[in-house]
């Protein structure tokens, strides 16, 4: 899967909106989490709502992981 509709900010470069690849979307103590990489192979992770997080899995935007 190529660049999806998640972004969230870089820490080691140091920008924001930098695009998620091939994110996964976890549950862990009631927060819905997407983990993935940018272009250059940072891990990256994203904090989001639970409607926020439906939506992109249900978009195919991003792939369940685990607490589901």
């Amino acid at each position: 899967m190529a660049t999806s509709g998640i972004t969230a900010y870089s820490v080691k470069t140091k920008t924001k909106n930098v695009p998620m690849i091939n994110p996964t979307i976890d549950v862990k103590s009631g927060r819905y989490i997407a983990t993935g990489a940018d272009a250059a192979g940072n891990k990256m992770a994203a904090i989001m709502s639970k409607a926020t997080a439906e939506g992109h899995i249900a978009s195919g935007a991003a792939k369940k992981g685990s607490g589901w």
